[in-house]
């Protein structure tokens, strides 16, 4: 699981710092993994070599809504909706985070790096920002 610390300006121009939560379970990744031809890590080390841009944004942004939830206090459940992510694309700690990732590769591979299970074995998947 990563906690993401992000710094924006809410919509009326308040300044915000506030923790958001992001992960993958060993079975959302084996699901993405199994329902990709070729397999998650090939397709996107694929996209990544021919410097397909759009399909590249588009990864980032299914990424980050995939994995965004939101911890329940006693940590037994992350709650993931598409509700939820639907709310947090439409927030600036979204655009923030989003922009962070398309214009620094090592925050993109970090935030790939911390959302992906340990225990699955692609801890260590290709940067997707090359």
């Amino acid at each position: 699981m990563l906690k993401k610390t992000i710094n924006y300006t809410d919509y009326n121009g308040m300044e915000r710092k506030e923790d958001f939560y992001f992960n993958l379970n060993k079975a959302e990744v084996a699901e993405m993994e199994l329902s990709t031809e070729g397999g998650l890590a090939e397709m996107i080390q694929k996209i990544v070599s021919s410097k397909d841009t759009p399909s590249i944004v588009k990864i980032f942004k299914d990424l980050i809504l995939k994995a965004y939830g939101e911890k329940t206090p006693d940590g037994k459940r992350f709650v993931k909706s598409k509700e939820l992510s639907d709310a947090f694309a439409q927030t600036e700690a979204y655009s923030e985070l989003f922009m962070e990732l398309a214009t620094d590769a090592e925050a993109a591979a970090a935030f790939v790096n911390g959302i992906m299970p340990t225990t699955f074995g692609v801890s260590n998947t290709p940067a997707i920002a090359g």
